[in-house]
C-alpha cells in the first residue's frame, strides 16, 4: 500500500500537449505576453487577474451571447457585491443546444424501463415544444417552473424550455417527502409544476401520486400541473393536469430569450437538516461559464464524448451533469438504484463507452466492499476520468480504483457545493493524481486555508475559504431582499470572505485535503479532528459496512463517539471493538480513538446520500433535530434517539 501523498497516476506527454487546459494557457501567454509555464503560474494569474481571466475563458470556451461593452468585473473588491459581465446578455438552453443535429445528446437507463436516446435535433425540438406550452402559462423572466421527477430525458426537456424564455428552474427528486417538497417549493412559489406519478429503486416501484395531489392543492401561485408517466404509464394524471405528451406545440420553432448574465437561472435547495431550507439563486452567467471552465479546462470534456453522473434533479450534480451539453458531450442518465440487483453503472459504462463517470465516494467504498474488480468483469477501455464528490475519498479507495478498475484512468475527487452550484477544488488533466487527495484548487478561484483568527495556513488543517468574488457565488438568497441571510450563511466569520464551511488542508503539492465539515469537527481535549480522519481508518475495515462519528460535550471537554454498522452476521463484541480502536490509534492518534463504540442498525443520511452528523449530535445533547423530511429514512434516527439516554449518563 502507498503513503498519503503518493503519486498514482501521471498523464502522458501527449496528453498533457492536447489538452484543453495546455491550449488555454498558450494562447494565454501568447495573447498577452505573459509567462504561465505550467499549471500552477495559470491558477496564480486566473486569481490575480480575474477579469481577464473570465473574459479569456468565454471567448476560449465559445460562449453564445452578447458580452456587451464595458468591464468584465465592476466592484470586483466587493465580497458579496461584486458583478460579472454587466453588459452581457445570453441563454442557458441556448448554449447547451449547440450540438449537431444528428449527436447524440441525451441517453437514458432505469430500472425496468426501455433505453432512450435523443440528439441534439430531437432535442431542441422537445424543447421548443414544452417552451411553447410553458409560454402559453405566463412563463417568462424571472418566473419559477418546478419539477419533481426522477432523473429522465423529459426533466432535462422541461429545464431546458424553462431556461429558454429566461424562466427559473427549480427541482426535487420524488424521493422526497411531500412536507419536504413543500419546505422548498412553497418558498418560490412555482407557476408550472412538472410531476411524475412515481419512481423505482432497488426493485421497489414506489407511487408518490399522493404528494403530487398534495403538491396541487399547497403550492401559491401554481397554474398548471404538467403529468410525465413514468412508473406506471397507465396511471391516470390528477385532475386539471395536462399530460406530458399533449403539451406545449409540435413543430414550434426554437426561441432563445437572452437574458442579463446575473438573471436567475436555479433555484437550488441547502439539505434542509437544520431547519427550513436556504432558497439558492444562481445565475444565468455564472453557472454556465462556471461549468464550461469545470468541464473544458479540469476535465477535458470534448466534443462527442461520453459523460455520466450518478445523481438524482435534487443534488447540484444534476445541474452539472446536463451542462456537459454545452461542451457537445453526450450525457448518459440513470435513475435507479446503483448496486441492486447489480453493480450497473459499470454496465453502463462499459456499453455506452462512457468516457467520463462520476459517481460518489460512498458508492466507490461499496463497490471495494464487494468485493468488485471492474477491470476484470468489464470493458472499461473508454474511460480517462473518474469523479467522486459528496464526502471525502479514502486513500483506500483510491488504492482499489487504481488496481481494480483501471489503473490508466484520472481519478478526481472533486469538492464544492450547492452553494455554488460547481466546485472549490477539483481534478486537472495535467497533473498526477496523488493518493488521498483533491488535485487543484479552481482556476480563477482564490481558494484557501485559514486559521481561527483568519490567517492563512500553508501547512495545517483549517477553514476552507473563498478571499474574492468569482462568477458562481449566488446572487442572494430566495425572499432575503437586504441579503441578510445570504450574509450570515458565508460571510460573518472572516468579513469579505466567503467561509465554506469545510476543516481542509493545502498540501505541498498544491492540491487539498478535505477532512470533513467543520460543523462536525471533532475537539477532543482541544484538538480539532475532521470525521474524515476517523472515516478513513473505520470505514476500511472489513466487517463494517458504514459508520458515523459525533462529538458529545462532557463538561469543559468532547468525547468521541463512534457508531458502527455491520455486515450481516457480525456482532460488537470486545474483540472487534479492540482492533478498531487499535486500527485508529495506529493509523491516526490516540486522541482519535473513540470514547464509546456502538454497533447501530443504520447511519443517517440526506436523500443526496450525505451523512447528517449534526441531527445525531443534536440528539445527544437533547436538542431538537428539525426537518427530518430532509432525511432519506427519518426512521433512522429512532435508534439513535433511544441511545442518546444510555449515552446521556
Amino acid at each position: 500500500m502507498t503513503g498519503p501523498g503518493e503519486i498514482l497516476w501521471r498523464p502522458s506527454a501527449a496528453a498533457v500537449e492536447r489538452a484543453q487546459a495546455t491550449l488555454f494557457r498558450r494562447a494565454v501567454a501568447h495573447r498577452r505576453g505573459l509567462d504561465l509555464a505550467d499549471w500552477d503560474a495559470l491558477w496564480r494569474w486566473s486569481v490575480a487577474a480575474p477579469a481577464d481571466f473570465w473574459s479569456e475563458l468565454w471567448d476560449f470556451a465559445g460562449v453564445v451571447g452578447e458580452r456587451g461593452e464595458g468591464p468584465v468585473l465592476v466592484d470586483g473588491d466587493r465580497m458579496p457585491g461584486a458583478r460579472w459581465f454587466p453588459g452581457a446578455r445570453l441563454n442557458y438552453a441556448e448554449n447547451l443546444l449547440q450540438g449537431d443535429a444528428d449527436r447524440e445528446a441525451l441517453v437514458f437507463r432505469g430500472e425496468g424501463t426501455r433505453e432512450r436516446r435523443l440528439d441534439f435535433g430531437q432535442l431542441r425540438a422537445e424543447t421548443a415544444r414544452v417552451a411553447a406550452g410553458l409560454a402559453a402559462d405566463g412563463v417568462g423572466p424571472g418566473v419559477r417552473v418546478a419539477g419533481f421527477l426522477p432523473n429522465l430525458p423529459e426533466t432535462v426537456v422541461a429545464m431546458l424550455a424553462t431556461a429558454s424564455l429566461g424562466g427559473v428552474w427549480t427541482s426535487c427528486s420524488p424521493d422526497f417527502g411531500a412536507q419536504g417538497v413543500l419546505d422548498r417549493f412553497g418558498q418560490v412559489a412555482p407557476r408550472v409544476l412538472f410531476a411524475a406519478d412515481g419512481y423505482r429503486y432497488g426493485g421497489r416501484t414506489v407511487d408518490v401520486r399522493s404528494t403530487v395531489v398534495r403538491l396541487q392543492g399547497a403550492l401559491p401561485g401554481l397554474r398548471r400541473t404538467v403529468w410525465v408517466p413514468f412508473a406506471d404509464p397507465s396511471a391516470p394524471p390528477p385532475a386539471g393536469a395536462a399530460l406530458w405528451s399533449d403539451y406545449g406545440a409540435p413543430g414550434a420553432p426554437a426561441a432563445f430569450l437572452r437574458v442579463p448574465f446575473a438573471a436567475p437561472l436555479f433555484i437550488m435547495f441547502s439539505s434542509g437538516t437544520t431547519g427550513l431550507p436556504k432558497c439558492m439563486v444562481h445565475s444565468v452567467g455564472g453557472t454556465l461559464l462556471q461549468h464550461l471552465k469545470e468541464h473544458r479546462l479540469h476535465g477535458d470534456l470534448l466534443p462527442g464524448d461520453r459523460f455520466f453522473y450518478f445523481t438524482t434533479c435534487g443534488w447540484m450534480m444534476w445541474n452539472w451533469l446536463v451542462s456537459g451539453l454545452a461542451s457537445q458531450a453526450t450525457v448518459l442518465l440513470y435513475d435507479g438504484h446503483p448496486l441492486q440487483p447489480a453493480p450497473v453503472l459499470w454496465d453502463y459504462a462499459a456499453a455506452e463507452r462512457c468516457t467520463t463517470l462520476g459517481t460518489s465516494a460512498r458508492w466507490l467504498a461499496a463497490c471495494q466492499k464487494e468485493g468488485l474488480v471492474p477491470r476484470a468483469s468489464h470493458d472499461l477501455g473508454a474511460l480517462r476520468e473518474i469523479l467522486s464528490t459528496g464526502s471525502p475519498l479514502a486513500p483506500a479507495s483510491f488504492d482499489w480504483v487504481y488496481r481494480d478498475v483501471k489503473a490508466d484512468v484520472r481519478l478526481s475527487s472533486i469538492s464544492g457545493g450547492t452553494d455554488i452550484i460547481s466546485c472549490f477544488a477539483l481534478g486537472s488533466p495535467v497533473l498526477p493524481v496523488r493518493r488521498g487527495e483533491l488535485q487543484s484548487r479552481g482556476l480563477g478561484l482564490a481558494v484557501d486555508v485559514f486559521d481561527p483568527q483568519g490567517r492563512p495556513l500553508p501547512a495545517g488543517k483549517g477553514e476552507l475559504v473563498c478571499t474574492a468574488p468569482f462568477p458562481s457565488m449566488p446572487t442572494g438568497f430566495w425572499n432575503d431582499p437586504e441579503g441578510a441571510r445570504y450574509r450570515a450563511a458565508y460571510f460573518d466569520r472572516y468579513p469579505g470572505v466567503w467561509c465554506h464551511g469545510d476543516f481542509a488542508e493545502l498540501t505541498p503539492s498544491g492540491g487539498l485535503v478535505i477532512h470533513g465539515r467543520s460543523d462536525t469537527v471533532l475537539n477532543p481535549g482541544g484538538v480539532r479532528i475532521g470525521t474524515a480522519e476517523i472515516y478513513r481508518i473505520v470505514d476500511r475495515h472489513p466487517d463494517v459496512r458504514e459508520s458515523l462519528v459525533v462529538g458529545q460535550e462532557r463538561g469543559d471537554d468532547v468525547r468521541v463517539l463512534l457508531f458502527v454498522v455491520l455486515r450481516d452476521g457480525v456482532v460488537l463484541d470486545g474483540e472487534l471493538e479492540a482492533d478498531l480502536r487499535a486500527r485508529i490509534r495506529a493509523e491516526a492518534t490516540p486522541r482519535h480513538v473513540p470514547a464509546v463504540i456502538r454497533q447501530a442498525p443504520a447511519v443517517p443520511r440526506t436523500i443526496s446520500g450525505k451523512l447528517v452528523e449534526v441531527a445525531v449530535r443534536n440528539l445527544l445533547h437533547g436538542r431538537p433535530v428539525e426537518n427530518a423530511e430532509a432525511l432519506a429514512d427519518p426512521r433512522a434516527l429512532d435508534w439513535y434517539r433511544e441511545a442518546a439516554a444510555d449515552l446521556a449518563g
